[in-house]
């Protein structure tokens, strides 16, 4: 990912915490010398300083026929916003678009039922954990040949990240005073994705 130094952010426990938040994902592989993508939910976790992404996709999706060949990539965006120069001390000025992206890179281990029962188990555990815990009865009271049949019919995966690269693309390349007004103009909108990105803003200026 292109990042000049005034967009760079590195704190791992700060990206986390933003793939945690945005955690339907694009992973992008290298599948028959071009690249492929799935939009997919991931878990995301973080012990002793190592980063985990779990997820799983269709066993028909040949996505994950590439995982032991190539680099995969999965991509975490959030909140978006055009920037009008009219929020600019300088009239002689161009617009452009403030963002959070993060990107994590590693080689994804693949999981199925037929080699791994238990930790395709954990793995659909981690997920229902994550995204509905009070799923879990619901999915426990299913027939266990019914259970077997879904999960016979996904691929799991856990990814080492390997490499994270997180891009805060908040204006800070301008003069505090452009941001502090760029920030008021994205904070008056009645969108809440643009007033999240202004927020963002007032944040990195008070810190």
């Amino acid at each position: 990912m292109y990042r000049p130094k005034s967009f760079q952010e590195d704190n791992t426990s700060k990206l986390v915490s933003f793939m945690q938040a945005n955690s339907f994902a694009t992973l992008v592989s290298i599948l028959d010398g071009v690249p492929f993508a799935s939009h997919i939910p991931l878990v995301v976790v973080i012990k002793n300083d190592v980063v985990k992404l779990i997820g799983h996709l269709a066993k028909q999706n040949p996505q994950w026929q590439a995982f032991a060949s190539a680099e995969s990539l999965a991509i975490f965006t959030g909140a978006h916003a055009y920037i009008s120069p009219s929020s600019y001390e300088n009239h002689q000025n161009v617009p452009t678009w403030n963002y959070i992206a993060v990107h994590a890179y590693g080689f994804p281990k693949t999981i199925t039922f037929h080699e791994a029962p238990e930790s395709m188990d954990q793995m659909i555990n981690e997920m229902v954990d994550t995204y509905e815990v009070e799923y879990k009865s619901h999915w426990q009271s299913l027939s266990q040949g019914y259970r077997e049949g879904m999960m016979q019919g996904i691929v799991g995966f856990e990814m080492i990240v390997d490499r994270l690269e997180g891009k805060y693309k908040l204006s800070q390349n301008r003069s505090e005073v452009d941001q502090q007004n760029v920030s008021n103009k994205l904070l008056q909108s009645s969108d809440p994705v643009i007033h999240a990105i202004g927020a963002e803003m007032q944040q990195n200026l008070e810190r």
